[in-house]
């Protein structure tokens, strides 16, 4: 796994390996759109998720949850105002969640982070 794309597909892979062992159904993966792009968009009982997944395999530019930062959220919101209009799914709940994967020895650790934003 040399190239970015290698670790994201890398990454997505373990976060909807993880997501659907604990219970959630996978909607969308990547999901673009003007406004953005959402990693993962998955049911979790009542809710519909918004997943932003973030993988490192150093701390050295930090925690991955803290690469999601102000300008971030905002374009996952917006992307997910387009999605709940263009799916019409106003009348459910949502939530937005971080999948954090830190991989520093080989041995991924997995967070998931509910309410993130």
């Amino acid at each position: 796994m040399d190239s970015n794309a290698d670790l994201g597909a890398y990454g997505q892979r373990l976060a909807e390996d993880y997501l659907m062992a604990n219970g959630f159904d996978i909607i969308n993966r990547n999901f673009r759109c003007q406004s953005g792009e959402i990693d993962i968009i998955a049911r979790d009982g009542e809710y519909i998720v918004f997943i932003e997944v973030k993988y490192r395999r150093s701390l050295s530019c930090g925690y991955p949850r803290e690469a999601v930062g102000y300008y971030k959220q905002r374009h996952i919101r917006r992307t997910a105002r387009y999605y709940i209009m263009y799916k019409q799914l106003s009348n459910q709940d949502f939530r937005f969640d971080v999948l954090e994967i830190t991989d520093l020895t080989g041995n991924p650790m997995i967070t998931l982070i509910e309410n993130a934003f």
